[in-house]
């Protein structure tokens, strides 16, 4: 189990925001509450993907609270992930795991591989 931080920088008013997301949302719960954002502050299914916009402060809290840095394209493929799978997966492994999920549905839709 494990909780991400990705290296987006989107501009809120005078912050500059990044994404928060875990394996569980217990876990993502529990580092909010860990790093002192309010559950308010939780975007969650069906309009968003369960995560939370985090200001770069709280990224820095929650890196040292045991977060897994990560790229936001490497968090945006795990978030893909998990809506086909239901598992973010690992890290590592999200680039692979994109590769092999877009060619299987190419081959699927009947294109070359």
């Amino acid at each position: 189990m494990a909780v991400y931080v990705d290296n987006m920088r989107a501009k809120l008013g005078n912050m500059v925001m990044c994404h928060m997301v875990a394996d569980t949302d217990d876990e993502l719960h529990a580092m909010a509450d860990r790093i002192g954002v309010s559950r308010r502050w939780h975007q969650a299914p069906p309009k968003h993907d369960s995560h939370y916009d985090i200001a770069l402060s709280k990224r820095r809290a929650a890196i040292d609270a045991g977060a897994i840095e990560v790229t936001w394209k490497v968090l945006g493929i795990m978030t893909l992930r998990r809506r086909v799978t239901g598992k973010l997966g690992n890290p590592e492994e999200a680039s692979a795991w994109c590769k092999a999920h877009f060619s299987e549905l190419k081959t699927a839709a009947g294109g070359a591989a």
